[in-house]
């Protein structure tokens, strides 16, 4: 069973907070998203291995920490999960970013796989998987299905915010991934919202309905 991390820290969750706020506009929402999702960048990162290098300074030779290991790739879920990127790569500069798109089939209500494309080496790379709002669970799953399918095989899974629900079914589908976030919910309501949440994610970001 995979683990579930919820981001405690003052900073995310006074954020957080103005996030969820229904009178926070457009411009102030996206700037607000994109500083959590730096502070996060900072916490799913904590179990990075290190090695010691040697390096000259000014004054002296002296052994130092770099990161080790594998490689960091940003996998949005399209498209809310583009709000979330840019605050991750000031932290991880030198991460490649792939892309994941899906739509919800009207009849069936699945995710439908639209539009995939991801760095060559993705097999090599620890991969975070970006989506504000994990809700019903159907998209980060069928997202993680899709990135395993094309041979991923280290992954995490970033979000803002997620429901109960949600979070069940990531772990019964894919007991391997762990799951990050800043908060979890009380529970969906019966159109498959988050409650309290902060609405559509979407819409709210990039000023649409």
């Amino acid at each position: 069973m995979s683990s579930v991390y919820v981001f405690d820290h003052p900073l995310i969750q006074h954020k957080l907070t103005f996030i969820r706020d229904k009178n926070t506009g457009t411009k102030e929402f996206r700037e607000l998203v994109d500083e959590v999702a730096t502070l996060m960048a900072y916490e799913i990162t904590r179990d990075m291995p290190l090695e010691e290098i040697e390096i000259n300074t000014p004054v002296a030779t002296c052994k130092s920490n770099v990161i080790a290991g594998k490689k960091v790739g940003l996998v949005p879920i399209l498209r809310a999960g583009l709000g979330m990127v840019d605050g991750v790569l000031k932290v991880i500069p030198t991460a490649k970013v792939g892309h994941v798109g899906l739509y919800r089939d009207p009849e069936t209500l699945q995710p439908v796989e639209y539009y995939v494309k991801l760095p060559t080496d993705i097999a090599d790379r620890e991969l975070i998987v970006i989506d504000p709002m994990l809700a019903t669970g159907g998209s980060a799953v069928a997202a993680i299905e899709a990135l395993k399918k094309r041979g991923a095989k280290h992954m995490k899974l970033m979000c803002l915010i997620a429901a109960p629900e949600g979070v069940k079914v990531v772990q019964d589908e894919h007991p391997d991934v762990d799951i990050f976030v800043a908060k979890v919910d009380e529970y969906l309501n019966d159109h498959g919202y988050i409650i309290p949440g902060l609405g559509d994610a979407g819409d709210r970001l990039y000023g649409t309905k």
